[in-house]
């Protein structure tokens, strides 16, 4: 009889029901697991700027001064032969290029099997430094145009996420071929002077040209690679460029390695007088709550 059959599967309802279920269960593991994901890029991107603070001490060893800002966005990096970039005042490339040698990246700085000048300065712009990039606006990317910067032809510009302080010529990467030494931080101190940051830039327009992250990573003096401590930080726009200022894709602030290798995380909130401050390596400014 109908009474004694055993009913199969679900009703539309039930049905219903456990998919709403599974939907409020993946909206609350999804902030969980993108708050996990944030972490590892934070953490990573700490790293990146901690080797990139120990590569400036590396170069203040070998050479005696931290690495210059370089001289013009005009001026791509110097080599005084094939396979053998200058250095300190002879190095018109600024400071990311003047660094490889003390990240593990000699082959690039010397510019691959290059036969002549031009190649070996094409294969260092070109590169993409995984070192240069904080993952959380993904991964390491170059911008492909016409030669404006460099020899000419069409070939990438691999690109940077981090700048140094700053463009006001107060900070450790100074403008022209003087690089600083640790005496000049003796006022101010170590642990109070910006070294390199995260930078800003328009998230919808990475990989593309921006007025601030163009010529790449090799370049001297210029946006892409020094950026100002006397205008506020932010987060990154979707529209426009970065203008210059320090920034991040991070929620909440922008890391920032100091003088003596330390990493910390400031917050796009920052007094900007106080940030200022941490810019100049001998203002006598002591700031002690940043």
């Amino acid at each position: 009889m109908l009474s004694h059959l055993k009913r199969k599967g679900f009703t539309l309802i039930e049905l219903l029901v456990v998919i709403a279920i599974i939907a409020i269960l993946i909206g609350l593991l999804l902030p969980a697991v993108q708050k996990i994901r944030e972490a590892a890029n934070r953490m990573k991107c700490q790293n990146n700027l901690k080797q990139i603070g120990l590569a400036f001490h590396n170069h203040h060893d070998t050479l005696g001064k931290f690495p210059t800002g370089g001289t013009s966005w005009q001026d791509p990096p110097t080599y005084i032969n094939v396979g053998q970039p200058a250095s300190l005042d002879q190095q018109k490339g600024g400071w990311g290029f003047q660094i490889l040698p003390y990240i593990e990246q000699d082959n690039v700085y010397k510019g691959g099997n290059g036969a002549t000048i031009a190649d070996n300065q094409i294969v260092a712009i070109s590169a993409k430094i995984p070192t240069f990039f904080c993952p959380s606006r993904g991964a390491p990317r170059a911008f492909t145009g016409g030669s404006w910067y460099g020899p000419g032809g069409t070939y990438a510009h691999g690109q940077t996420d981090y700048a140094a302080s700053n463009m006001e010529n107060t900070g450790i990467v100074p403008w022209g071929f003087n690089g600083k030494t640790m005496a000049d931080m003796a006022l101010d101190g170590t642990s109070q002077t910006i070294m390199v940051g995260e930078k800003r830039l328009n998230r919808a327009a990475l990989s593309g040209f921006q007025g601030d992250d163009n010529e790449g990573y090799t370049s001297g003096w210029d946006g892409d690679t020094i950026r100002y401590t006397n205008q506020q930080p932010a987060q990154d726009p979707r529209t426009g460029d970065g203008q210059q200022r320090f920034g991040s894709s991070h929620p909440t602030g922008f890391q920032c390695v100091f003088g003596d290798g330390s990493v910390k995380m400031l917050s796009f909130g920052i007094n900007v007088t106080t940030f200022s401050y941490l810019g100049n390596t001998n203002d006598g400014q002591v700031v002690t709550d940043f």
